[in-house]
């Protein structure tokens, strides 16, 4: 054994490290507390919290009734049920939309399975209430969630491409294209 080890062996050099650095927070301690319910913390921009459904900025739905987020919610927390738009068969809206947030995984499946993008996560988390019947959302609760965390919204898809509109037959007063 060298002479340096022998004498940090001696000394207790770790136990006299670990000292040290308990006792250089303990003197300089700087309090991190937070104020809760006035001062909040930032969430990061991948932060999953409620669920909401988006609307368009004509006011007009994004949800087309697929049904593609029920089938890929993996605890089975959504009840889509679509139906037809009067005089168009090729158009389907949701009828009715419910969502039991007390059973969400958070895991953001359905929004990720969406092809329209009509379902977005907020980063809303305080939701306590004192009877979890509250948190069986409906299809008005789940638009007033998208209202309020996502006041930008995009126009529809056929004014932010102009070419969907004329191959697309569910619209009769958009002309066809010239061929």
């Amino acid at each position: 054994m060298k002479f340096g080890e022998w004498v940090k062996t001696l000394i207790f050099y770790e136990i006299l490290m670990g000292m040290k650095a308990t006792l250089t927070h303990l003197l300089h301690y700087k309090p991190i507390t937070l104020q809760y319910p006035h001062e909040k913390k930032p969430l990061p921009p991948n932060y999953r919290g409620m669920l909401a459904l988006l609307r368009y900025d004509d006011e007009t739905e994004k949800c087309v009734g697929c049904d593609l987020c029920e089938a890929a919610c993996p605890s089975r927390v959504i009840q889509v049920y679509s139906a037809e738009v009067p005089g168009e068969p090729t158009k389907r809206y949701a009828k009715e939309y419910y969502m039991d947030m007390t059973r969400c995984l958070f895991c953001g499946q359905c929004v990720d399975a969406c092809p329209v993008d009509a379902l977005g996560m907020t980063q809303e988390f305080e939701w306590a209430v004192y009877d979890k019947r509250n948190l069986q959302l409906n299809k008005q609760q789940l638009l007033a969630i998208g209202d309020r965390a996502f006041p930008v919204r995009e126009k529809r898809i056929e004014f932010q491409h102009p070419n969907v509109a004329y191959f697309n037959v569910s619209f009769g007063d958009i002309p066809q294209k010239d061929a």
